[in-house]
């Protein structure tokens, strides 16, 4: 298993500092939630951002846009330095096109689902991404209960990769923490976006050490 700490929940005035530690306790990428305040009513970080972490840490940087016009953000977000760009389904009708974008500037592209949206919807792009995540919460703010039926939606992911023989990584976003990232596991993810549960901890290694130990 994977953990990407969320950096949506670290302390914003001492964020250095906060990357610092769950890379130092083990953290093995970090999840940049990008909120524009129209594709959800939060608002959070830019390309900036993006480019002021990367020369303070080795992991790689994933990029989750939650923003109405994803073709837009792609090359500024490439260009700051992120290692995978995560598009929504929802937020274009040009999809394909988005994540070809993506993949011409370098970068690892995957494709996010909502609780609400059909796998079915992916079909076409799944030869082409190497991410599918799959949000266990509603987006737009952390801190909210994990969404147990989408365990089924995962382990149907899973078989369906398996079943055509492709090889994304599947993610899931949201409600992480020691009791239910067992289920997630068990249903075939392979990295786990953990907010508040990291940071919210007050030893964020002994957190993470905490969802090992229960997919064991």
């Amino acid at each position: 298993m994977k953990i990407a700490p969320s950096i949506l929940s670290a302390d914003f005035a001492h964020l250095a500092r906060d990357v610092e530690k769950v890379e130092k306790a083990g953290a093995d990428l970090l999840h940049v939630d990008v909120m524009d305040g129209q594709f959800v009513s939060n608002l959070t970080f830019g390309p900036l951002v993006v480019q002021a972490l990367r020369p303070v840490t080795s992991l790689p940087l994933e990029v989750h846009l939650m923003v109405s016009d994803p073709a837009a953000w792609v090359a500024d977000f490439a260009e700051a330095g992120a290692d995978t760009i995560l598009v929504h389904e929802e937020a274009t009708n040009h999809l394909y096109g988005v994540l070809q974008h993506v993949i011409e500037k370098g970068v690892r592209a995957g494709v996010v689902i909502n609780p609400g949206t059909p796998l079915s919807s992916l079909e076409e792009v799944l030869p082409l991404v190497d991410q599918v995540l799959v949000m266990t919460v509603n987006p737009g703010f952390g801190g909210q209960k994990f969404l147990t039926p989408m365990v089924d939606k995962v382990d149907r992911l899973y078989q369906l990769r398996k079943a055509r023989k492709l090889h994304f990584d599947i993610e899931v976003d949201g409600g992480i923490n020691n009791q239910t990232v067992k289920a997630a596991a068990d249903a075939g993810t392979d990295i786990f976006v953990a907010g508040s549960y990291v940071f919210g901890s007050k030893n964020v290694g002994d957190a993470m050490n905490s969802l090992r130990e229960a997919v064991k």
